[in-house]
């Protein structure tokens, strides 16, 4: 008989939540509080976004384990991202803890991600414990937020034991957690004692042969690759000899060189570790997300989480602009494709597929989030390629009728622009689903809209509601194809031939439309330089000068005055691009493009496809 032990010392848990709601500041002050720091360490703000791109744009990308000891309990903390095109990463998450911390904003309320994260933790019957935080912020409203959770446990069908929530009010900003919403004293006691009463202990047979599922991968330049997850069962022992069974259904013999567990931030190495642990394992060359480690007496591969598909797809293609390979250190495609496919091996919610042509790769993913971080992670490792408009992802049901993705948006505007958004949006094929007036004077708007009809929206919205708005989406489904949608109303600025931009070429473009450049930078025919004020591409010259002769005309010769030019950001340029223009990307310069440089060839291609 199997021996099913309590590990009554460990307790596994994740933190869920949407976008910015304070998972990652929560962490911190539970490090902190937890004696995890030294008094004399120096600790910096969301000390859990560890990569540059978390901390320059505020947001997890990669979920993050950590630990903390309160009284006798060691309590494994994974901390995961929030926004919704890394939701693969919280799904498998989910698989390797016993309870969740459901972060929900008192001032925002359940959002999209919300749902999302909500539903997966309750579908893999895991305890929700449900902390309110940013009680301290103006406007605040943690009673009627606490009503909300609750109809959203009712909406996505929660049984009578999960409505049974638990409810701690906090700010992790402050550093105090309460069962009192009115209180605004005290420290995180009451959250670490709510986490010890409510999330279950984790069960293992400790005299069981092995069993560990890896459910995330970790990289040292020292050790290689490390393979992250949960005892289910068993003893596991530094330099034991285990089977591997590869997602194929394939089997390895393998040997762990090195064990190690969580301890505050650090990994450290361990001689053993049993069942219930979190642990990370070296010496597996080839280990990938969603394998089994098991004993040699008794192989017996876990079943792996289902993860979503991908909903938007791009090309990456060799860079074969007039500057390729001035700036970039990897240029050619046996460059590109080792490193996508690398990329796969840890992003498990992304696809790679090759195309008809060695120097263009088909690359899906969760959102154009999803995908624009990969591409400034490979400019700044020194990758140059270029990339196409993103598209969406089609499919067609056993009736042969064609499928889009929808996806559920969620507006938060001040009253004076919601008539523009619904029109906008409207005219982009999205429906209007709930409407509801906020105190402070801010609409809270839902709609649901075709994934495709959002590609391009979001630097618009912003100019619509002069900044003021926000604006979160969560993928919804398949439906009917919706019909054509008129997305890009102003066409090109294209440079008619090679040189470097200046004053006077400018200055008789800009009466065209928004110029990208300023004076002084060097462009090549083909390359997209603004965008024209009417519905239509125009071919200009920003290199023409002025000729110079000796005669002085009275006023045409001052100072020509220049409009600051737009500088897009990588998203910006993603949206801006049409289906016939690349995005040239290299470590130092973003560049918009034609797909075919010269005027001629292209008007030929035009009328070939009329």
């Amino acid at each position: 008989m199997l021996y099913l032990k309590l590990r009554e010392d460990i307790r596994n848990v994740a933190i869920i939540a949407h976008v910015d709601h304070g998972k990652t500041t929560l962490v911190d002050e539970l490090l902190k509080q937890s004696g995890t720091f030294n008094s004399h360490e120096t600790v910096e703000d969301r000390v859990m976004d560890s990569g540059d791109l978390e901390r320059e744009r505020g947001i997890t990308i990669l979920s993050k384990n950590t630990s903390v000891h309160y009284k006798d309990t060691k309590i494994n903390i994974i901390d995961t991202p929030g926004h919704a095109d890394f939701g693969g990463e919280v799904e498998r998450i989910l698989l390797m803890v016993d309870g969740v911390l459901l972060l929900v904003d008192a001032f925002e309320g359940c959002m999209p991600q919300t749902r999302f994260v909500l539903k997966k933790a309750l579908g893999l019957k895991k305890k929700v414990v449900v902390v309110i935080n940013k009680i301290d912020r103006p406007g605040a409203r943690p009673a009627e937020v606490v009503d909300e959770v609750i109809d959203l446990f009712i909406e996505l069908g929660a049984n009578e034991d999960q409505i049974e929530f638990p409810v701690i009010f906090a700010s992790a900003k402050e550093g105090y957690a309460s069962e009192d919403s009115r209180d605004r004293s005290g420290d995180m006691r009451p959250l670490f004692e709510a986490i010890i009463k409510e999330v279950p202990a984790p069960k293992g047979d400790v005299d069981a042969p092995l069993q560990v599922l890896f459910s995330s991968l970790d990289y040292d330049d020292y050790i290689g690759r490390i393979g992250v997850g949960r005892i289910e069962r068993g003893t596991i022992k530094r330099n034991q000899q285990v089977v591997l069974c590869k997602a194929d259904g394939s089997q390895q013999n393998v040997k762990v060189s090195k064990l190690y567990a969580f301890e505050g931030l650090k990994r450290t190495e361990v001689e053993e570790a049993a069942a219930g642990e979190i642990i990370c394992v070296s010496g597996i060359a080839d280990i990938n997300i969603g394998e089994t480690a098991c004993d040699p007496e008794c192989i017996e591969p876990m079943d792996f989480i289902k993860i979503d598909e991908p909903t938007i797809s791009m090309n990456f293609i060799v860079n074969t602009s007039p500057f390729a390979g001035r700036e970039g250190k990897f240029v050619t495609s046996r460059n590109i494709r080792d490193r996508l496919f690398k990329e796969v091996e840890t992003n498990v919610s992304m696809r790679v597929e090759e195309t008809d042509t060695t120097d263009t790769f088909k690359v899906s993913g969760r959102g154009e989030l999803h995908l624009s971080i990969l591409i400034e992670t490979m400019r700044r490792e020194g990758y140059e390629f270029a990339v196409s408009r993103p598209k969406v992802i089609f499919k067609r049901d056993d009736n042969g009728q064609l499928l889009e993705p929808m996806e559920l948006l969620v507006v938060e505007v001040p009253a004076d622009y919601v008539g523009t958004v619904i029109e906008k949006i409207g005219s982009r094929k999205g429906e209007l689903k709930d409407m509801a007036a906020h105190d402070g004077g801010s609409t809270h708007l839902e709609f649901s809209i075709p994934s495709r009809g959002l590609i391009g929206y979001r630097s618009e919205f912003l100019t619509d509601t002069n900044g003021n708005g926000i604006m979160n989406q969560i993928f919804d489904g398949y439906e009917p194809y919706k019909g054509d949608i008129q997305m890009r109303e102003r066409g090109s600025i294209v440079v008619h031939e090679p040189g470097e931009s200046n004053a006077y070429g400018l200055f008789n473009t800009q009466e065209r439309g928004k110029l990208f450049i300023g004076p002084g930078v060097e462009v090549y025919e083909g390359m997209i330089v603004g965008e024209c004020a009417k519905n239509e591409d125009i071919v200009c010259n920003v290199c023409k000068t002025k000729h110079l002769t000796n005669t002085r005309a009275s006023g045409s010769d001052d100072a020509l005055r220049l409009v600051p030019p737009t500088t897009l950001s990588l998203e910006q340029c993603m949206e801006f691009i049409a289906d016939d223009e690349l995005l040239e990307v290299t470590p130092e310069s973003l560049r918009l493009r034609k797909m075919i440089l010269n005027k001629e060839q292209r008007m030929k291609q035009q009328f070939k496809n009329k």
